[in-house]
């Protein structure tokens, strides 16, 4: 409890100012990328536990339009093999897939035992995007908040580990982002004329993932919010909430022994000049 100052008011403690202080200040490039090496060491092994139990997990990475979701997944991806981790980012609906079942063209993609599903975007965009953009009736984005919460937890009933993440971003952060991807080259693909407009409507976004939570933020299936106005700590608190959340134990991998190579028996190297070489241009 903290102390009060004159005037009757809370004052905090040494220890909230100090972690106050220690959140404004700047993650170094080299603290950042030693702890990211250790988390990511972690999320091998969590991998192989995934594999030796044949564990069945998901995790969905919702968030407004340059809030980091796509870098805190390849920071999770990187270090995995993609035959066990897989990203899923559907595009736009087909007409087919229009007049299917709403939940219908995710579920091919939730996994078998033993693989990590990671969903950049997931099934909310009715909650969200298609909401706001005018791209569901209302009937059937009633239907959506209603279903979504029994979908999720129909999933879990049959073995998969759900996990769930909004990455919040301050409209200032979000700027910020959007004039770099404007400046460079490498990053202009990522602002969509959907991003464009979506800034037009950004209280609308806010209601509506309010509503959003309102509806889906339920105790078998929470929400769980990671502030990214920071994105190389919230790239290490999500990976760190990740490892927390699914329980694992540490296999020491089969030590590796090579075998001696083949000797060349009647085998001779076609000349050099049969094959064609890229461009020593480097």
């Amino acid at each position: 409890m903290g102390k009060k100052d004159l005037n009757g008011k809370a004052t905090k403690s040494k220890k909230e100012n100090k972690k106050e202080q220690d959140k404004s200040k700047k993650l170094s490039k080299k603290v950042y990328e030693k702890e990211l090496a250790k988390l990511q060491i972690e999320l091998v092994k969590l991998q192989r536990w995934v594999q030796h139990k044949g564990l069945k997990v998901v995790a969905i990475f919702e968030g407004r339009d340059a809030a980091g979701k796509g870098g805190a997944i390849k920071r999770i991806s990187e270090c995995l093999n993609p035959r066990v981790c897989k990203v899923v980012a559907l595009g736009t609906p087909s007409d087919r897939e229009k007049t299917q079942w709403y939940f219908q063209r995710y579920v091919p993609h939730l996994p078998a035992a033993g693989e990590i599903i990671l969903f950049d975007r997931s099934w909310y965009n009715r909650a969200g995007v298609e909401k706001v953009m005018g791209f569901c009736t209302y009937d059937e984005y009633n239907e959506f908040m209603r279903s979504c919460p029994q979908f999720e937890m129909m999933i879990q009933r049959s073995g998969i580990i759900l996990i769930k993440y909004w990455f919040s971003v301050s409209d200032q952060e979000q700027e910020k982002r959007f004039q770099d991807r404007i400046k460079n080259p490498t990053k202009r693909w990522k602002i969509s004329p959907m991003d464009l407009q979506a800034r037009e409507k950004w209280v609308d976004y806010s209601r509506a993932k309010d509503d959003m939570f309102a509806a889906t933020d339920i105790p078998e299936s929470p929400w769980n919010v990671v502030e990214a106005d920071d994105k190389k700590r919230a790239r290490l608190n999500c990976i760190s909430h990740l490892l927390n959340t699914v329980p694992y134990k540490d296999l020491p991998p089969k030590k590796i022994e090579l075998p001696p190579r083949q000797k060349a028996i009647d085998y001779e190297r076609p000349p050099i000049t049969t094959q064609k070489f890229v461009p020593t241009v480097y």
